[in-house]
């Protein structure tokens, strides 16, 4: 793949009139995974180093299908709850955070935990906690059925209300004086969260929230990515789980930007009729999806003549957390690195 023409070079895709011959495809950048992700992923493949299989990790460590096959093919052993982990194991809480109550479980059962909850998650947390001591109200904007609002939530439960909509911010049974603060999950939209985040200082007049957004860096830059892509491209195949928040997400930013957007999986989900009316095709991925799913995407469409990749223009991320210590390898003092994540950033590095 090279990269040609800056997108701001190609003519728009209302512009072209779509046919039957080969479609330019846009590879998006960023794409792929993010910091968190490589961490967490690099915590379940250390852990299986040091400790051996099984190495039991607390729900999904983070949400893409290829990912969980190849680590439980390493010996790691996915499970809904801690109970279902033997006392003693050892045992990694996923990307996405847990509940206080899950932490007093595990340390009940003597459970050997590795923690891989997301350094911009466990901030959230924090606040959680800070503004609960406060005595106000949280305001929790995200879905209430996702890991990552669950852990948070845990944090005080009996002081967070979860917010998803506009409308729900209007149903709250609140006075309008009412001490209240916000927090967001990270992987939402950030255009729409935005507009309930506006809602909510509309709604309370005493309100504190925290000082930048809580939507990872991560996520705005794949939804701007995103953006870019619909400037140029009629048709947008975001790759990643339906189970992937910031994948979800992507789609929708897509589609509200006039793009037919489509989530794939993995290149077996792509549907060839989606590919009739396009003039050309935007692919990004979520931060969650590997990048070898992306070259299996790009080699299906190669299969079917769409051969022509650009890379996009955008940011690039250096972003690097820090593993647990306790990985590190005891002779060097490091922690060594670690094929899956390690590869994927290769990949997402060299385009060729």
């Amino acid at each position: 793949m090279s990269a040609t023409s800056p997108p701001s070079a190609r003519p728009a895709a209302a512009d072209r009139a779509p046919d039957d011959s080969a479609k330019p495809i846009v590879l998006a950048q960023p794409r792929g995974f993010c910091a968190g992700v490589r961490r967490a992923i690099g915590i379940v493949e250390r852990a299986l180093d040091l400790h051996g299989a099984p190495v039991y990790v607390r729900k999904e460590i983070v949400h893409n299908h290829h990912v969980v096959a190849e680590l439980e093919k390493r010996g790691a052993r996915f499970v809904d709850s801690e109970d279902e982990v033997p006392e003693g194991a050892v045992c990694v809480f996923s990307a996405h955070g847990v509940a206080p109550a899950v932490r007093t479980a595990a340390a009940t059962r003597r459970l050997e935990v590795i923690d891989a909850t997301c350094p911009l998650v466990a901030k959230v947390h924090q606040a959680a906690v800070r503004y609960a001591r406060d005595g106000r109200t949280i305001l929790l904007v995200g879905h209430a059925d996702h890991e990552e609002v669950e852990g948070v939530r845990g944090e005080a439960p009996e002081r967070t209300i979860v917010v998803e909509t506009e409308q729900d911010v209007e149903r709250l049974g609140l006075p309008a004086d009412a001490p209240v603060a916000y927090l967001t999950q990270t992987t939402l939209s950030s255009d729409e969260t935005e507009r309930v985040v506006e809602a909510l200082h509309r709604r309370f007049t005493d309100i504190v929230g925290p000082p930048g957004s809580d939507i990872c860096y991560a996520s705005s830059n794949r939804q701007n990515a995103v953006k870019a892509l619909t400037r140029h491209n009629d048709l947008v195949l975001v790759v990643g789980s339906r189970n992937s928040s910031n994948s979800l997400r992507m789609v929708e930013v897509a589609r509200e930007l006039g793009s037919a957007a489509y989530l794939v999986p993995d290149a077996d989900h792509l549907d060839e009729s989606w590919l009739a009316s396009a003039s050309s095709i935007g692919i990004s991925s979520g931060a969650s999806a590997p990048e070898i799913l992306v070259r299996s995407l790009l080699a299906r469409l190669a299969s079917l003549g769409h051969t022509d990749v650009e890379l996009d223009d955008g940011v690039a991320e250096d972003v690097v957390f820090s593993m647990p210590a306790r990985l590190a390898d005891p002779l060097t003092g490091r922690v060594p690195s670690t094929p899956l994540a390690d590869e994927a950033l290769r990949q997402e590095r060299d385009p060729s």
